[in-house]
Protein backbone atom coordinates (compact mmCIF):
# COMPACT_ATOMS: atom_id res chain seq x y z
CA UNK A 1 0.00 0.00 0.00
CA UNK A 2 1.04 3.62 -0.53
CA UNK A 3 1.81 5.98 2.31
CA UNK A 4 -0.78 8.76 2.50
CA UNK A 5 -0.17 11.06 -0.51
CA UNK A 6 0.33 14.11 1.75
CA UNK A 7 2.54 12.34 4.29
CA UNK A 8 5.74 13.89 2.91
CA UNK A 9 5.49 17.15 1.03
CA UNK A 10 9.12 17.42 -0.15
CA UNK A 11 11.83 15.13 -1.38
CA UNK A 12 13.94 15.93 1.68
CA UNK A 13 11.12 14.90 4.03
CA UNK A 14 10.62 11.64 2.15
CA UNK A 15 14.34 10.82 2.20
CA UNK A 16 14.58 11.50 5.93
CA UNK A 17 11.64 9.17 6.52
CA UNK A 18 13.22 6.48 4.36
CA UNK A 19 16.57 6.86 6.13
CA UNK A 20 14.83 6.47 9.49
CA UNK A 21 12.93 3.38 8.33
CA UNK A 22 9.52 5.04 8.56
CA UNK A 23 8.81 4.90 4.83
CA UNK A 24 8.98 1.66 2.89
CA UNK A 25 7.22 0.38 -0.21
CA UNK A 26 6.45 2.06 -3.51
CA UNK A 27 6.66 5.83 -3.66
CA UNK A 28 4.32 6.91 -6.45
CA UNK A 29 2.14 9.05 -4.15
CA UNK A 30 5.00 10.50 -2.12
CA UNK A 31 6.14 14.16 -2.30
CA UNK A 32 3.74 15.17 -5.04
CA UNK A 33 5.38 17.45 -7.58
CA UNK A 34 8.90 16.16 -6.96
CA UNK A 35 10.87 14.15 -9.50
CA UNK A 36 11.57 10.53 -8.60
CA UNK A 37 14.46 8.53 -10.01
CA UNK A 38 15.41 4.98 -10.87
CA UNK A 39 18.87 3.86 -9.77
CA UNK A 40 21.58 1.78 -11.37
CA UNK A 41 24.87 1.41 -9.47
CA UNK A 42 27.73 -0.26 -11.33
CA UNK A 43 31.49 -0.66 -10.84
CA UNK A 44 33.63 2.08 -12.37
CA UNK A 45 35.12 -0.36 -14.88
CA UNK A 46 31.75 -0.72 -16.61
CA UNK A 47 30.42 2.81 -16.03
CA UNK A 48 31.47 4.15 -19.48
CA UNK A 49 29.63 1.29 -21.21
CA UNK A 50 26.55 1.85 -19.08
CA UNK A 51 26.66 5.57 -19.83
CA UNK A 52 26.78 4.76 -23.54
CA UNK A 53 23.87 2.35 -23.08
CA UNK A 54 21.80 5.16 -21.54
CA UNK A 55 22.75 7.58 -24.31
CA UNK A 56 21.72 5.05 -26.96
CA UNK A 57 18.41 4.34 -25.23
CA UNK A 58 17.13 7.72 -23.99
CA UNK A 59 13.45 6.69 -23.80
CA UNK A 60 13.89 4.07 -21.04
CA UNK A 61 17.13 5.57 -19.64
CA UNK A 62 16.86 9.38 -19.48
CA UNK A 63 19.76 10.46 -17.29
CA UNK A 64 19.19 12.91 -14.44
CA UNK A 65 22.63 12.60 -12.89
CA UNK A 66 25.80 10.50 -12.63
CA UNK A 67 28.02 10.31 -9.55
CA UNK A 68 31.78 10.21 -9.18
CA UNK A 69 33.18 6.76 -8.24
CA UNK A 70 32.40 5.93 -4.62
CA UNK A 71 30.41 9.12 -4.09
CA UNK A 72 27.31 8.66 -1.90
CA UNK A 73 25.88 12.08 -2.77
CA UNK A 74 24.51 13.35 -6.06
CA UNK A 75 24.09 17.11 -6.07
CA UNK A 76 22.46 17.09 -9.51
CA UNK A 77 19.27 15.65 -8.02
CA UNK A 78 19.26 16.32 -4.26
CA UNK A 79 20.99 17.92 -1.30
CA UNK A 80 21.46 15.99 1.95
CA UNK A 81 21.40 12.73 -0.01
CA UNK A 82 22.95 9.43 1.05
CA UNK A 83 22.67 6.94 -1.81
CA UNK A 84 23.32 4.10 0.62
CA UNK A 85 20.22 4.77 2.73
CA UNK A 86 17.74 7.07 1.01
CA UNK A 87 15.92 4.61 -1.26
CA UNK A 88 13.18 2.45 0.32
CA UNK A 89 14.48 -0.77 -1.23
CA UNK A 90 17.54 -1.94 -3.16
CA UNK A 91 18.20 -4.99 -5.33
CA UNK A 92 21.64 -6.63 -5.18
CA UNK A 93 22.78 -8.40 -8.37
CA UNK A 94 25.66 -10.88 -8.62
CA UNK A 95 26.75 -12.32 -11.96
CA UNK A 96 23.47 -11.27 -13.54
CA UNK A 97 21.26 -12.91 -10.92
CA UNK A 98 19.14 -11.18 -8.31
CA UNK A 99 20.78 -12.18 -5.04
CA UNK A 100 18.60 -10.34 -2.53
CA UNK A 101 16.72 -7.18 -1.66
CA UNK A 102 17.93 -4.95 1.17
CA UNK A 103 16.85 -1.80 3.00
CA UNK A 104 20.26 -0.10 2.79
CA UNK A 105 23.74 -0.45 1.30
CA UNK A 106 25.82 0.49 4.33
CA UNK A 107 27.49 -2.94 4.57
CA UNK A 108 27.82 -3.39 0.81
CA UNK A 109 29.05 -0.02 -0.47
CA UNK A 110 32.11 -0.20 -2.73
CA UNK A 111 34.65 2.60 -3.32
CA UNK A 112 34.45 2.21 -7.11
CA UNK A 113 30.67 2.25 -7.49
CA UNK A 114 29.18 4.81 -9.91
CA UNK A 115 25.51 5.74 -9.47
CA UNK A 116 23.21 6.62 -12.37
CA UNK A 117 19.93 8.42 -11.57
CA UNK A 118 17.38 7.81 -14.32
CA UNK A 119 14.04 9.56 -14.87
CA UNK A 120 10.82 7.91 -13.70
CA UNK A 121 7.27 7.94 -15.06
CA UNK A 122 5.87 8.84 -11.64
CA UNK A 123 6.72 12.43 -12.61
CA UNK A 124 4.48 12.60 -15.66
CA UNK A 125 1.66 10.91 -13.74
CA UNK A 126 1.26 14.16 -11.84
CA UNK A 127 1.03 16.08 -15.12
CA UNK A 128 -1.67 13.69 -16.35
CA UNK A 129 -3.67 14.14 -13.15
CA UNK A 130 -3.31 17.92 -13.38
CA UNK A 131 -4.93 17.75 -16.83
CA UNK A 132 -7.84 15.66 -15.57
CA UNK A 133 -6.63 12.26 -16.78
CA UNK A 134 -7.03 9.49 -14.23
CA UNK A 135 -4.05 7.29 -13.37
CA UNK A 136 -5.40 3.89 -12.38
CA UNK A 137 -2.52 2.68 -10.22
CA UNK A 138 -2.77 5.83 -8.09
CA UNK A 139 -6.56 5.54 -7.91
CA UNK A 140 -6.24 1.93 -6.74
CA UNK A 141 -3.24 2.69 -4.46
CA UNK A 142 -1.01 0.06 -6.01
CA UNK A 143 2.32 0.03 -7.83
CA UNK A 144 2.27 0.70 -11.58
CA UNK A 145 2.10 -2.34 -13.91
CA UNK A 146 5.43 -3.12 -15.63
CA UNK A 147 6.08 -5.61 -18.44
CA UNK A 148 9.11 -6.99 -20.27
CA UNK A 149 8.56 -6.60 -24.03
CA UNK A 150 10.01 -8.17 -27.17
CA UNK A 151 11.45 -4.79 -28.22
CA UNK A 152 15.27 -4.89 -28.07
CA UNK A 153 17.30 -2.01 -26.73
CA UNK A 154 20.49 -0.90 -28.45
CA UNK A 155 23.44 -2.62 -26.81
CA UNK A 156 26.62 -1.00 -25.48
CA UNK A 157 29.48 -3.19 -24.27
CA UNK A 158 27.94 -5.98 -22.17
CA UNK A 159 24.67 -4.09 -21.65
CA UNK A 160 21.61 -4.88 -23.73
CA UNK A 161 18.34 -6.76 -23.53
CA UNK A 162 14.62 -6.02 -23.86
CA UNK A 163 12.69 -2.84 -23.24
CA UNK A 164 10.52 -2.74 -20.11
CA UNK A 165 7.33 -0.68 -20.22
CA UNK A 166 4.77 0.68 -17.78
CA UNK A 167 1.06 0.51 -18.61
CA UNK A 168 -1.83 2.80 -17.76
CA UNK A 169 -5.32 2.12 -19.18
CA UNK A 170 -7.18 5.06 -20.70
CA UNK A 171 -10.12 5.92 -22.88
CA UNK A 172 -9.01 6.71 -26.46
CA UNK A 173 -9.52 10.46 -26.11
CA UNK A 174 -7.47 10.51 -22.92
CA UNK A 175 -4.76 8.43 -24.58
CA UNK A 176 -4.40 11.05 -27.31
CA UNK A 177 -4.13 13.82 -24.71
CA UNK A 178 -1.63 11.73 -22.72
CA UNK A 179 0.65 11.55 -25.78
CA UNK A 180 0.55 15.33 -26.06
CA UNK A 181 1.18 15.89 -22.35
CA UNK A 182 3.95 13.35 -21.74
CA UNK A 183 5.83 14.26 -24.92
CA UNK A 184 6.77 17.47 -23.07
CA UNK A 185 8.68 15.44 -20.45
CA UNK A 186 11.55 13.68 -22.28
CA UNK A 187 13.61 13.46 -19.06
CA UNK A 188 10.97 11.14 -17.59
CA UNK A 189 10.37 8.87 -20.63
CA UNK A 190 8.35 11.24 -22.79
CA UNK A 191 5.52 10.02 -25.04
CA UNK A 192 4.23 6.42 -25.04
CA UNK A 193 6.02 3.79 -27.11
CA UNK A 194 2.87 1.77 -27.87
CA UNK A 195 -0.91 2.00 -27.58
CA UNK A 196 -3.32 -0.90 -27.95
CA UNK A 197 -2.71 -4.61 -28.57
CA UNK A 198 -0.15 -5.77 -25.98
CA UNK A 199 0.61 -8.88 -28.03
CA UNK A 200 2.33 -6.76 -30.66
CA UNK A 201 5.09 -5.96 -28.16
CA UNK A 202 5.28 -9.44 -26.68
CA UNK A 203 3.02 -9.04 -23.65
CA UNK A 204 0.80 -12.10 -23.23
CA UNK A 205 -1.33 -11.24 -20.21
CA UNK A 206 -1.91 -7.76 -18.81
CA UNK A 207 -3.25 -9.34 -15.62
CA UNK A 208 0.22 -10.75 -14.89
CA UNK A 209 2.79 -7.92 -14.96
CA UNK A 210 6.46 -8.81 -14.60
CA UNK A 211 6.88 -6.09 -11.96
CA UNK A 212 4.42 -4.03 -9.95
CA UNK A 213 0.71 -4.76 -9.68
CA UNK A 214 -2.11 -5.47 -12.10
CA UNK A 215 -4.76 -2.78 -12.42
CA UNK A 216 -8.36 -2.79 -13.57
CA UNK A 217 -8.94 -2.19 -17.28
CA UNK A 218 -12.49 -0.99 -17.90
CA UNK A 219 -14.71 -1.38 -20.94
CA UNK A 220 -13.66 0.87 -23.81
CA UNK A 221 -10.17 1.56 -22.44
CA UNK A 222 -6.88 1.03 -24.26
CA UNK A 223 -3.62 -0.01 -22.62
CA UNK A 224 -1.06 2.79 -23.04
CA UNK A 225 2.61 1.83 -22.68
CA UNK A 226 5.59 4.01 -21.76
CA UNK A 227 9.28 3.12 -21.68
CA UNK A 228 10.31 2.25 -18.12
CA UNK A 229 13.40 2.86 -16.01
CA UNK A 230 13.41 -0.78 -14.94
CA UNK A 231 14.88 -1.51 -18.38
CA UNK A 232 18.45 -1.13 -17.00
CA UNK A 233 17.78 -4.06 -14.69
CA UNK A 234 17.37 -6.26 -17.76
CA UNK A 235 20.61 -4.82 -19.15
CA UNK A 236 22.42 -5.52 -15.88
CA UNK A 237 21.08 -9.06 -15.88
CA UNK A 238 22.44 -9.58 -19.39
CA UNK A 239 25.81 -7.99 -18.56
CA UNK A 240 26.36 -10.43 -15.66
CA UNK A 241 28.53 -8.02 -13.69
CA UNK A 242 30.10 -9.46 -10.54
CA UNK A 243 28.27 -7.04 -8.22
CA UNK A 244 25.90 -4.12 -8.82
CA UNK A 245 22.75 -2.59 -7.38
CA UNK A 246 19.41 -1.22 -8.59
CA UNK A 247 16.28 -0.02 -6.82
CA UNK A 248 13.33 -2.33 -6.23
CA UNK A 249 10.81 -1.47 -8.98
CA UNK A 250 8.52 1.29 -7.73
CA UNK A 251 10.75 2.03 -4.71
CA UNK A 252 12.33 5.22 -6.01
CA UNK A 253 14.81 7.89 -5.04
CA UNK A 254 12.70 10.98 -4.26
CA UNK A 255 14.70 14.01 -5.42
CA UNK A 256 14.64 17.74 -4.77
CA UNK A 257 13.90 18.45 -8.45
CA UNK A 258 10.41 19.59 -9.38
CA UNK A 259 8.45 17.91 -12.15
CA UNK A 260 7.69 21.35 -13.58
CA UNK A 261 11.42 21.96 -14.06
CA UNK A 262 11.63 19.03 -16.47
CA UNK A 263 8.81 20.13 -18.75
CA UNK A 264 9.94 20.95 -22.25
CA UNK A 265 8.23 24.17 -23.23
Amino acid sequence: MHPLPDSYSTGAEARRAIRAGRLRGDTSSVATGHVQANLAIVPQRWAPDFLTYCMRNPKPCPLLGVSEPGQVTLAAVAADLDLRRDVPGYRVWRDGELEREVDDLLALWQPDWVTFAIGCSFSFEQALIAHGIGVRNIEQQVNVSMYVTNIPTEAAGPFGGPLVVTMRPMLPADAIRAVQITSRFPKVHGAPVHIGDPGRIGIRDLARPDFGDAVEIREGELPVFWACGVTPQMAIRQARLPLCVTHIPGHMLVTDLLNSELEFQ
